[in-house]
């Protein structure tokens, strides 16, 4: 078994959600006593929201390679980043280790693609809904085609995430209004949806959509355990 590398505290809310599926799935596939190997650095989520806020995406940048190094140092023989978000900084942390960065989209894209869906909406934080480092990847590597909520709903669900899903706040009316956007992303052609936030999981389930939800948190967890429990010569990230 690999040792699993996980930079978490963005929001521990979700990391949480990682530890416990990633040994659960361990245990599910190992049975017995078995848990999984990890490494797990937690960061102040506080000081990386205020360096999102600010633009100040090279001083988030070395925050996490950081991050990443120590993890490495301390044994992981592959690291995850556990938000959806810092996904933007994927390509820099991965040049300043030696080991694999498992992506979060990859693991999600797979899924959407074995699912057989091509046109796909995305909730997230305004940087992961806007910006191209995660909806470009999808479309670039994976052929999705990625439907996003307007302006006012973008706004909605990225106040959801860090005013409340981040302090661990979950509120009955915000189920009801993301549900509602999903329901607008339907609409406009969406056959899936992705919870592009690891917190958005704690918010919603399947009956919340009337399209097939694909949680990242769960996505991406598992992904890590079915990576540790490979052979080394069939891993992906080795081929």
């Amino acid at each position: 078994m690999k040792v699993i590398g996980l930079i978490g505290g963005m929001s521990w809310e979700s990391t949480v959600e990682y530890y416990r599926l990633i040994n659960e799935s361990v245990k599910e596939k190992l049975g017995g006593l078995h848990s999984a190997k990890c490494v797990l650095y937690s960061v102040d989520f506080a000081e990386v929201e205020e360096l999102q806020r600010q633009g100040r995406w090279p001083d988030a940048a070395q925050l996490l390679v950081g991050a990443a190094q120590n993890v490495e140092k301390a044994g992981a023989d592959f690291v995850l980043i556990c938000t959806n978000t810092m996904h933007k900084l994927a390509d820099p942390v991965q040049a300043r280790i030696g080991i694999p960065l498992l992506h979060i989209a990859d693991a999600t894209a797979a899924k959407v693609g074995q699912a057989g869906i091509r046109r796909v909406g995305l909730l997230g934080t305004r940087f992961t809904m806007e910006e191209d480092f995660y909806r470009g990847r999808l479309a670039d590597q994976f052929g999705l085609e990625v439907i996003i909520p307007d302006t006012k709903d973008r706004e909605t669900v990225h106040r959801i995430i860090y005013k409340q899903l981040c302090v661990g706040t979950i509120r009955p009316e915000s189920k009801a209004q993301v549900a509602g956007i999903m329901s607008r992303l339907v609409d406009l052609g969406a056959e899936g949806i992705i919870l592009g936030c690891t917190e958005l999981g704690l918010l919603l389930d399947a009956g919340d959509s009337r399209v097939p939800l694909f949680d990242t948190t769960r996505l991406h967890a598992l992904a890590a355990v079915e990576y540790a429990l490979k052979p080394q010569e069939h891993d992906p990230l080795h081929a």
